[in-house]
């Protein structure tokens, strides 16, 4: 099993971020969390706080809005899973998640296994005006049954990196940790030529940068409704 491999984390500065209703990519160097544990790795983007609405019902990083719509709000984690569940039990009528404030992830593995859950049940994500998604975040995004990005939503990627301290460019293509997220990517719709792209774009800066751009940019990768 791999060890803990902790690098600094700070915070993405307001100003550093895109336009976000424009087709604009701005590539800015960050210090980013990268943690490898035995549940899986770290991966997110920190930025300046949203405003994050209360709900009717808290279930970890979600908010359960009404009966059929719940907010995503905080960084996933190895509970995240298991959390969606207890809250469409509770609240079974749930088709949409509003994609408000996400950071990422603190364990990959989880978050794909989330993703993967909210396909499944065939749940749509919105990122409205002022979300914002970023790193780990991503990939729940592209769980959606329809994909929904407003003009002024961002997102924001960048290059997973393990506790040695390589990357994705640093693997064979078709290595095993490459292909985990290629294969998730095609589970979530898109064709493999599209889901090698998609990937390579979320990879084509370092991880300790991000690339930002916003719902219009999104929209040349995947489908968007």
């Amino acid at each position: 099993m791999r060890r803990i491999a902790a690098f600094a984390l700070a915070l993405i500065a307001l100003t550093g971020a895109p336009a976000a209703a424009q087709v604009v990519t701005v590539t800015e160097t960050t210090e980013v969390t990268y943690e490898v544990v035995d549940s899986g790795s770290e991966r997110l983007v920190a930025a300046a706080p949203a405003d994050v609405p209360r709900g009717v019902a808290r279930f970890g990083p979600f908010r359960v809005l009404d009966p059929g719509r719940a907010a995503l709000v905080d960084v996933t984690d190895e509970a995240s899973p298991a959390q969606f569940q207890a809250m469409l039990r509770a609240y079974p009528g749930i088709a949409l998640i509003e994609m408000i404030e996400c950071p990422g992830t603190y364990d990959d593995r989880a978050n794909l296994r989330l993703g993967r859950m909210i396909r499944a049940r065939g749940i749509s994500t919105h990122v409205p005006a002022g979300g914002s998604v970023r790193s780990g975040g991503v990939e729940l995004f592209l769980a959606g049954k329809t994909r929904i990005a407003d003009p002024g939503s961002e997102f924001a990627v960048h290059s997973w990196a393990d506790e040695d301290g390589r990357e994705s460019k640093d693997y064979a293509p078709d290595a095993p940790e490459n292909r985990a997220y290629i294969t998730y990517y095609e589970e979530m719709g898109l064709p493999e030529p599209q889901a090698r792209a998609f990937y390579a774009m979320t990879n084509s800066v370092p991880n300790a940068q991000a690339k930002w751009f916003g719902a219009a940019e999104m929209g040349h990768w995947v489908t968007l409704n």
